[in-house]
């Protein structure tokens, strides 16, 4: 069955490389032009499915919407990479994928959007539907160095919260374990099972890249120093759980340890 991967970027590119040049096709944005809807520079068969890792633009689904018209026939299957930010701020609970979605950003806002508006249109086209809400990747040239390099400071251990992530090649095994037609439809958290904080993280990349340790601030110092958007991320806080992955759509991190996953980026 072909796989169309809309979005052919830092993951789609590594998604793409895993399935068979015959029968797989990635675009980028751009030359979709999804802004004005121009169709679709490839013909679809009867059976394909889809992998969607375009974001938003903006606070709305435009881009969204017009990649969904152009869909004729409708795909066996669509796969859309959210974001575990739709939770919103859960002062550091745990979350699974039946908790509430309360989207607190204009980041995770118009992800929670999609999810129901691809819901709906799934449900009317007879599409399985699989969404995977991600936290923050990380892998090769995503370890934040430059940000170290520059002496970009960091919240102290101690007002930092707990962290989700998840490396690049094992968001690249869900996605291709979500295009399985014999994974079942349906939501699911991924992330590699670590809840160390960003400021672990930050200080385990120094180390292992042998970079000074990084400059460490208070929460307050940070609302002066950090733009909106870093703010915002920085007090959204939950644990992600993740069992779904492992149980039902079979997949089991390689790099459920960090320390791992950032020696194989680096």
């Amino acid at each position: 069955m072909l796989t169309l991967i809309a979005g052919a970027g830092y993951t789609g590119q590594r998604v793409a490389s895993t399935l068979p040049v015959d029968s797989t096709i990635g675009i980028n944005s751009a030359s979709m032009n999804l802004d004005t809807g121009t169709p679709l520079p490839v013909d679809l068969p009867a059976n394909y499915a889809v992998l969607y890792t375009i974001p938003p633009e903006g606070e709305d689904n435009t881009r969204l919407l017009h990649f969904l018209a152009e869909l004729r026939p409708a795909p066996v299957r669509f796969v859309y990479i959210s974001t575990t930010g739709v939770y919103g701020d859960c002062h550091g609970a745990l979350v699974t994928e039946d908790s509430p979605v309360r989207p607190d950003s204009r980041m995770s806002s118009p992800r929670a959007a999609a999810e129901a508006l691809l819901r709906d249109w799934a449900e009317k086209e007879g599409c399985d539907l699989v969404v995977l809400r991600v936290p923050g990747i990380y892998g090769p040239g995503r370890l934040g160095i430059d940000r170290l390099k520059g002496g970009g400071a960091f919240l102290d251990e101690a007002d930092a919260n707990p962290g989700n992530r998840i490396h690049v090649n094992d968001l690249v095994s869900c996605c291709v374990a979500a295009l399985g037609e014999n994974s079942p439809a349906g939501t699911y958290n991924v992330g590699d099972g670590d809840q160390r904080s960003a400021t672990w993280f930050a200080r385990e990349v120094a180390r292992q890249a042998g970079l000074p340790e990084p400059r460490l601030i208070s929460r307050a110092q940070a609302e002066k120093e950090f733009s909106p958007i870093r703010l915002a991320f920085m007090s959204s806080s939950r644990i992600v759980d993740t069992s779904r992955m492992r149980e039902v759509l079979g997949v089991t991190p390689r790099y459920a340890n960090p320390v791992d996953g950032i020696a194989a980026s680096l």
